[in-house]
């Protein structure tokens, strides 16, 4: 940006300027980094969050842990519940039964595209709720028993 232009809807004009560079890469899955965006457009963090604001109201963006933004494509959704609520539908979706092995904390991170420490409070939160054993380096976490509806509303 020039220092003569306007600061009002400049904002508005990194959103275009994003949304044209989205729409031109269909590959781009991340936006550019707030001190990135600072950096190309010449302006200040406020302006360039109020542009990745715009970008959010219209669905094409969202915020992810770190501070980064993700791009949000059409017709792409995602699952935005808690872990542990997806985590609890593992058992309809596996149709486990109690006594079935519950899927290692690797195979969730790699389901659920986590970490392994998010994966890991998850599970504790259900072995905490008595529907999973406890589990531990090299040990398998077994069904304990099965969570109904009103019970896994509760997380």
């Amino acid at each position: 940006m020039s220092q003569q232009a306007s600061p009002r809807g400049t904002f508005q004009v990194i959103a275009d300027a994003l949304k044209a560079q989205m729409e031109a890469d269909p590959k781009m899955v991340e936006l550019p980094t707030v001190t990135e965006a600072m950096e190309v457009h010449d302006v200040s963090r406020g302006v360039v969050l109020r542009a990745f604001g715009v970008l959010q109201k219209d669905g094409v963006a969202e915020p992810v842990p770190g501070g980064r933004w993700r791009v949000i494509r059409e017709g792409q959704q995602m699952d935005r519940r808690p872990l542990v609520e997806r985590l609890v539908d593992v058992f309809a979706d596996d149709r486990l039964e109690v006594g079935a092995t519950f899927p290692s904390a690797s195979a969730l991170c790699d389901r659920f595209d986590v970490s392994r420490p998010t994966v890991t409070k998850a599970l504790g939160k259900l072995e905490a709720a008595g529907w999973l054993s406890e589990g531990g380096q090299g040990k398998l976490r077994t069904v304990r028993a099965l969570p109904n509806r009103e019970e896994s509303s509760s997380f």
